[in-house]
């Protein structure tokens, strides 16, 4: 006789402990009175902010600038102190059916039914095998994540000239890293016209780290046995090609959600973002389910994906009042220049979108946007907004925009004149 592993039943369940499922954590677990169960794969909850040990963190949900550890530790206890129930080195392997999940732990399997459940599982960067750059094999090349967490944690040395690949405000991270490893960060490359970071961060680097940036290039080839000893680029416009000599390379960005989860479930995915679809309440298309954070759309910053983590328990609360979504609603698309487009379901009756925004991700740089929202080959709205569409970070448009859609006609497309 199979026996069957042991069952739990909190009301909600959230998985993943980073600044998105902490923060819903707190808020469930302060509001709702119910058993909030938060369970996360990593010994420690905190998510990437754990070892990313520099400052910035906590600007738009605690409102004040800390350190990426201590804002961990500080959403941890708020999380505590709201009544919710962390479990760390916790696996959740699979669903045993529509809303029951398979758990594995160091006190063993078992199974997690809730009420209701929140995917908080965040995103990672792509290393250099998933983006296709051949060459030779050897040790010293990292992802920001592998780099952050060899240094901060495991307090490892690192080698004496890195590249970093990629020009967005997580390369800058990486090239804090690597300094206080006692690593000289000797180049940084960017497919774009010019870094993906804000002005401001890529001067600082360039004052401050000394780091200089080959714009519209690319890595063509990683080369060396055993140890890292150069890498090839190509500049994109001219064919170009030269050798930099270092013996670390750091692949920062070109983020994934963290779906696994989603898509065994048969969760429906949107094929820009990678991540569940869902729509301005955070439902996904399984009921009962939500989703938060950075798993929705790589990539936002920490604080951000706290904010979503705001604004999803408070529609986790009304599900569990009763609160039923409409069963009408729209898709929002992305026409060129944009890639993505998030949330990408419009309801009637349906909140407004966490911080009142519609995220959007840009392949080209538009310094003066002018964002137009069609439906059935009419301008529902057409605005100038003040702030650039620039690859590399999210673009936010009002979500009142779309405030004058049918929604009894077709889709909402969201572009540029």
């Amino acid at each position: 006789m199979i026996r069957q592993p042991p069952l739990i039943t909190p009301d909600v369940l959230i998985i993943g402990g980073g600044p998105a499922g902490l923060t819903a954590a707190a808020q469930l677990a302060g509001r709702h009175h119910g058993h909030v169960l938060v369970v996360d794969r990593e010994h420690t909850a905190g998510g990437i902010p754990r070892h990313s040990d520099h400052t910035g963190y906590g600007l738009r949900d605690l409102h004040r600038v800390m350190s990426g550890p201590a804002y961990a530790r500080r959403l941890v206890q708020q999380a505590i102190n709201a009544g919710a129930d962390i479990r760390t080195s916790t696996m959740v392997t699979g669903w045993a059916d529509d809303h029951t999940l398979d758990v594995t732990s160091p006190d063993g399997r078992y199974q997690i039914r809730p009420r209701a459940t929140v995917l908080a599982t965040g995103a990672r960067e792509r290393p250099r095998t998933a983006r296709r750059i051949p060459g030779d094999r050897p040790h010293g090349t990292y992802t920001t994540g592998q780099l952050q967490n060899l240094v901060h944690l495991h307090h490892q040395p690192v080698g004496e000239r890195a590249v970093i690949v990629g020009g967005e405000l997580v390369s800058w991270s990486a090239a804090v890293t690597l300094r206080e490893a006692g690593c000289i960060p000797v180049l940084m490359i960017s497919q774009y016209p010019k870094a993906e970071s804000y002005a401001a961060f890529n001067a600082a680097g360039r004052s401050v780290l000394r780091v200089p940036i080959a714009t519209r290039s690319r890595v063509t080839r990683v080369i060396g046995k055993g140890r890292c000893q150069a890498i090839e680029i190509e500049h994109l416009d001219t064919g170009r090609r030269r050798t930099v000599e270092c013996d670390t390379v750091v692949f920062t960005g070109d983020w994934i959600p963290d779906h696994e989860l989603a898509r065994h479930a048969g969760i429906t995915l949107d094929s820009g973002t990678l991540g569940p679809l869902t729509d301005t309440a955070l439902r996904t298309s399984r009921h009962g389910v939500f989703a938060a954070g950075n798993v929705l759309h790589p990539v936002d910053t920490a604080d951000v994906a706290a904010l979503d983590g705001k604004h999803v328990a408070r529609q986790v609360i009304n599900h569990l009042n009763g609160k039923r979504q409409s069963a009408e609603g729209i898709r929002l698309l992305a026409d060129a220049p944009f890639r993505w487009i998030a949330p990408q379901m419009l309801r009637p009756q349906d909140p407004a979108p966490a911080r009142g925004r519609l995220l959007l991700w840009t392949d080209e740089l538009v310094r003066f946007p002018k964002v137009t929202v069609r439906q059935d080959g009419r301008i529902v709205a057409r605005r100038p907004l003040a702030w650039p569409a620039a690859p590399g970070r999210v673009f936010r448009i009002p979500s009142n925009m779309a405030d004058g859609v049918s929604f009894t006609g077709g889709p909402v497309h969201v572009g540029l004149s």
